[in-house]
C-alpha cells in the first residue's frame, strides 16, 4: 500500500484552504496529486524507505498534523495505486484508514457493483448488467474477448484489467490554481431532481463569476455528485470553446447531471470544478449572432461590476441563466 487518498473535510468547498493542505502532504513526499475541492491523492514509496515507516502509519501523522496545524479532520484509503485507493477512500472513515493490501485487491473488488469502478459510466454499467457482469467478480471472471464485444476493444481490455485489480494509474503531481471549484450541499439527503438543478445553476453562477473577475477562462467543466452512502460520480466534459460565460457553463452541468441518468438518487452533496484555466484575452468567442446570448452576456457584465463595486453579494451567482 503506497497510495494515499485523502479527502480533508473542509467546512465548506473552501478552495483557498487545499493549498495549504497540500502543503502539509508535500511534506512528506514531492508525489502529489490535487483532487479539487478537498481532496488530494499521495505517492509515498519514496516516504516509506525515508520515514521507515508503512503509508498507513504515515496517514495516521498526516491526520494528526491535519488537525493541529489548520483543525481539519481528513478521511483517507490507501492502496497499491490510485483507483485502489480511491475506491478505499469510500469505505473511510474519520480516524481510521481504509486500507487494502495488493494480495487483498481482486477480493475487495470482487462483491462490487461495476458502477463502482472509476471510469464506468451509466450507460456502460447497464449494458454489462444485461448479461448478467453486475459485479466486478463477474467482470474479472469474463472472457476478454466477451467483454470487447460489449464495450469496444480498448474500453474491454481497461475493465478487464481493473476488476482483476490491475491498476496502470500513476500519481500525477499538478497544480491546484489550475482549476475552480465549488460545492453546493444539502442540508438532508436531496431526492428532487428541482433542486439538484437549482445548485448546479448556482454553482455555475458562481463559478462564470470567479473566473470573469480572474480573467480567466476553462476548457472543462466537471461534475461531482455526492451521495447519501459517502459513495460519489465524477464526470467531465470538454467545453465546446473555452469560456467564462455562465450560460454556458450552465448547459454543460446540466447535460453532465442529465446523462448521469439519475433516479430517486438521494444526494448529499453537488460539486462543479472548473478545469483548464487559461488566460481570457488568449481565447476566442464564436459571434453567434443571437440576441439573447448577447444580453445575457451584457447583463453579466453589469453584474460584475456591480460585485467589484458592492461585494459579491451584491448579485446572487445563478440568477442570469435558466
Amino acid at each position: 500500500m503506497t497510495i494515499l487518498c485523502v479527502r480533508f473535510q473542509l467546512p465548506s468547498a473552501d478552495e483557498a484552504a487545499l493549498p495549504a493542505l497540500l502543503g502539509l502532504l508535500e511534506e512528506f513526499t514531492p508525489v502529489v496529486q490535487a483532487l479539487p475541492p478537498d481532496a488530494a491523492l499521495a505517492d509515498l514509496r519514496g516516504a516509506e524507505r525515508y520515514f521507515g515507516r508503512t503509508a498507513v502509519e504515515l496517514a495516521s501523522v498526516i491526520r494528526v498534523r491535519a488537525l493541529a496545524l489548520h483543525g481539519v479532520d481528513c478521511v483517507i484509503g490507501a492502496g497499491s495505486g490510485p483507483m485502489t485507493a480511491r475506491m478505499a477512500l469510500r469505505e473511510a472513515r474519520p480516524g481510521l484508514t481504509r486500507a487494502v493490501a495488493e494480495d487483498e485487491v481482486r477480493e475487495f473488488l470482487a462483491g462490487r457493483p461495476v458502477v463502482a469502478l472509476p471510469g464506468v459510466g451509466t450507460k456502460t454499467a447497464r449494458t454489462l448488467c444485461e448479461y448478467g457482469l453486475d459485479t466486478l467478480g463477474r467482470v474479472a471472471a469474463a472472457p476478454l474477448s466477451t467483454l470487447q464485444r460489449l464495450v469496444g476493444a480498448r474500453a474491454g481490455r481497461e475493465l478487464h484489467e481493473k476488476a482483476n485489480g490491475v491498476d496502470r494509474g500513476r500519481v500525477v503531481p499538478n497544480a491546484v490554481s489550475r482549476s475552480l471549484a465549488t460545492e453546493r450541499p444539502f442540508t438532508r439527503d436531496e431526492l428532487d431532481p428541482g433542486r439538484h438543478r437549482r445548485a448546479l445553476l448556482s454553482a455555475a453562477g458562481e463559478l462564470g463569476a470567479r473566473l470573469r473577475a480572474l480573467d480567466k477562462v476553462c476548457r472543462s467543466l466537471t461534475l461531482t455528485v455526492r451521495y447519501a452512502d459517502r459513495s460519489a460520480t465524477t464526470r467531465t466534459r470538454t467545453l465546446p470553446e473555452p469560456t467564462a460565460h455562465s450560460a454556458a457553463l450552465t448547459r454543460t452541468a446540466y447535460g453532465l447531471y442529465e446523462a448521469l441518468g439519475l433516479q430517486r438518487a438521494r444526494v448529499r452533496a453537488i460539486a462543479l470544478r472548473a478545469e483548464g484555466l487559461d488566460a481570457a484575452e488568449r481565447a476566442s468567442h464564436q459571434l453567434t449572432f443571437d440576441p439573447v446570448d448577447e444580453k445575457v452576456r451584457r447583463i453579466e457584465e453589469v453584474a460584475d461590476r456591480a460585485r467589484a463595486k458592492f461585494g459579491p453579494r451584491a448579485v446572487m451567482p445563478g440568477t442570469l441563466a435558466a
